[in-house]
């Protein structure tokens, strides 16, 4: 054969083979594409389909605080704001496209910006290149690590930025907080209306800008009680570092506004509201396609307070006029508290405090009603009903036995201890003339007999078990001396206890220059002697009200009912004892606070209390010069109280005349409750409940 024959013999075979080989290729493409399109056609119809839904959290107006009488004293302030929502698929290079753009319209505070955010900004306006900075060294980081690296390579000429370009770095920090479909704000504070206007025109350039609307905190009433509401954060602050886990866990978000401190903070949950959630559904290339209100939120509910505003702007007005009579060079605070013995309804809270500054006072009075509740004193023989019956509890005085004679008291190595108004006598006394005249000397010998020593003997030793400071603290604490009020505000002091358990501080302890309290802890002490031995804690808020169609104050939602603590290990007829001397005090021909009150006409009841101190104020140059402390500590009507007052003026000269001082102060006030026009007291709802009835 030919060899030509047999090598042109071999072309249609293998020609053959390549058509076989591709037939069956495109069958088999043709079988598995009938099987993507038939049987899994509709799997893959439904993932080109399938969308995302996010459910994000919108904050809603945080709720009202109202006087007793529905008079606004905590509001909000409907304000424009520039806002940011963080679409899912947008990156880096997106957003400083929008941040530049946007700061060509607004101008916001670029003082926070720090180092790091404009490496930030600069890292996310140049990737390629910090890409190429990146050192070899660094190729095996991921993550966090390594960025970190990479922002090194950034020079201090690379991010001298200034100008808008400040701007437009400040903006994207605010926008970088917001995690996908979020919210955050970019401005909000002094928003123009040409900022809006101009900012609205260009919303389509700007994808997730918008303007709307935010609040602030305001106070119809000036000072009034300012710092008794405490503070709300801002969107910067965000969460508290020492409660964010907690608040994450309630569905906060970081930059949450927040109650930071006392009453926004004591009822956070209710001022707070429910957030307004929408849905937000994205399609496979990360586009929003329908936004949706799934609820469109509740409005914080309001708070009812105790405290009638027009009383209380009454008695600061009171406290005011005698801080400014005050003849003491380092008398700078007054303190007035009120309060309903039976329910705990608190009606003044009362503080005011000069000015300090460049070392030394001034004539300007700010506010510190808080300094009721967290700043403490010694009250001296304002206390000594509660040693009375703290020896009726203790059983060293009896209803049948409880005559002592009044005498100075001198021991081993002692100076003479003596009542004011016996320096040198001896003078019988039962409970009722040493409540009358405030004798030292019989609140000492209680406190020796509660240590176990029963005689006196002029030049003896004292011989008293250390065991009486635990005693007296423990039946001063049923009065409310010593420990928390229970008011519903947080971080109420709870005084201070002397340190030493040496016997002579006893003898003082006894009446009351030892242990300092808060001005709102003798008001609760007398008012649980007034409401017959049950102590109730001070309340400010009495109801938590909704809010009504037009925005007004709505029904109520809660009534707080009063919170009775504990009730006095004394029986009635100990109690009834006491109040009488009390009632002597203020109408007994030898009371210390009869000039002011024997002639009123309403029946008070009270304590009067001069305490030697030690200046413990601003000016440091004086820092424990003795000083004294002016108290008084009443209650009215004597046979149904309703009324409860203290008035604490720390820090007197001792060369001022100081025994009438807070009585004085304290008759202005019951003169204003009972005599004077201001607006009818509360509202009367169901909240008015007595705890004694």
């Amino acid at each position: 054969m030919n060899p030509k024959d047999k090598k042109a013999s071999h072309i249609p075979f293998r020609l053959n083979l390549l058509f076989v080989i591709v037939f069956l290729s495109f069958s088999i493409l043709i079988i598995r594409l009938s099987y993507l399109q038939i049987v899994k056609g509709s799997e893959f119809d439904a993932l080109v389909k399938r969308t995302e839904t996010t459910t994000t959290s919108l904050s809603v107006p945080r709720g009202l605080i109202y006087d007793s009488l529905g008079n606004v004293l905590v509001g909000n302030q409907a304000k424009k704001s520039i806002t940011y929502t963080r679409l899912t698929d947008q990156s880096p290079s997106e957003m400083i496209d929008i941040a530049t753009q946007l700061s060509k319209f607004v101008t916001i505070d670029t003082d926070n910006v720090t180092e790091r955010d404009r490496k930030d900004f600069w890292a996310a306006s140049n990737p390629n290149e910090l890409a190429k900075r990146t050192p070899k060294s660094a190729k095996s980081l991921t993550g966090g690590d390594l960025y970190e690296k990479q922002l090194e390579t950034i020079k201090e000429e690379d991010i001298g930025y200034g100008g808008t370009n400040l701007i437009a770095v400040a903006i994207f920090k605010k926008m970088n907080q917001a995690s996908a479909l979020a919210t955050v704000t970019i401005k909000n504070d002094g928003v123009t209306e040409e900022e809006v206007a101009v900012v609205n025109e260009h919303l389509a350039q700007m994808s997730g800008i918008s303007v709307a609307t935010d609040w602030d905190r305001e106070y119809p009433q000036d000072d009034l009680l300012r710092s008794i509401f405490g503070n709300v954060t801002n969107e910067q602050t965000g969460l508290p570092e020492d409660r964010v886990k907690e608040l994450l866990s309630k569905g906060y978000s970081l930059n949450d506004r927040i109650g930071s401190s006392y009453l926004e903070k004591q009822y956070e949950d209710v001022l707070a509201g429910t957030k307004r959630q929408v849905k937000s559904t994205t399609n496979t290339a990360n586009e929003v396609v329908t936004t949706e209100e799934v609820y469109e939120g509740k409005k914080g509910d309001n708070l009812l307070l105790t405290i009638n505003s027009d009383f209380q702007r009454q008695v600061e007005q009171i406290a005011t006029n005698a801080l400014k009579e005050l003849k003491s060079p380092f008398a700078d605070r007054v303190y007035i508290t009120a309060m309903n013995p039976k329910n705990g309804d608190v009606y003044a809270m009362v503080g005011k405090k000069k000015g300090f500054e460049d070392g030394r006072l001034t004539n300007e009075i700010t506010d510190d009603a808080l300094g009721t509740a967290n700043t403490s004193y010694g009250m001296g023989s304002a206390i000594k009903a509660a040693t009375v019956l703290a020896g009726y509890m203790d059983n060293v005085i009896t209803l049948d036995d409880n005559t002592m004679v009044d005498e100075p008291l001198q021991f081993q190595g002692s100076q003479p201890k003596s009542s004011i108004f016996n320096r040198n006598g001896s003078i019988e006394l039962n409970d009722l003339t040493a409540l009358e005249r405030s004798s030292n000397v019989y609140m000492m010998k209680l406190a020796m007999r509660m240590g176990g020593q029963n005689t006196y003997k002029k030049g003896g030793t004292l011989n008293i078990d250390p065991v009486v400071f635990d005693k007296l603290r423990g039946y001063y604490a049923q009065f409310g001396l010593g420990v928390r009020t229970g008011i519903d505000l947080p971080n109420e002091s709870v005084g201070y206890q002397g340190q030493s358990r040496e016997t002579f501080y006893a003898l003082d302890f006894a009446y009351g220059q030892y242990d300092l309290y808060t001005p709102l802890q003798i008001t609760q002490y007398m008012a649980t002697i007034a409401n017959d031995g049950v102590r109730v804690s001070p309340r400010l808020v009495k109801a938590i009200r909704g809010t009504s169609e037009d925005g007004g104050l709505g029904g109520i939602q809660t009534a707080i009912q009063p919170n009775v603590m504990n009730h006095i290990g004394a029986t009635q007829d100990q109690i009834e004892r006491v109040q009488a001397g009390l009632h002597l005090v203020t109408h007994g021909s030898q009371g210390t606070a009869r000039g002011d009150f024997s002639n009123f006409n309403h029946d008070v009841a009270g304590k009067t209390g001069t305490a030697e101190a030690f200046y413990d104020g601003p000016l440091e140059e004086h820092k424990g010069d003795s000083v004294i402390n002016s108290t008084f500590v009443g209650y009215a009507p004597y046979d149904d109280p309703e009324f409860v007052i203290s008035v604490v003026i720390p820090y007197q000269s001792e060369d001022t005349s100081i025994e009438t001082l807070a009585q004085s102060v304290a008759y202005e006030v019951f003169d204003l409750y009972y005599n004077k026009d201001w607006t009818e007291k509360t509202d009367n709802s169901e909240t008015d409940t007595n705890t004694n009835e």
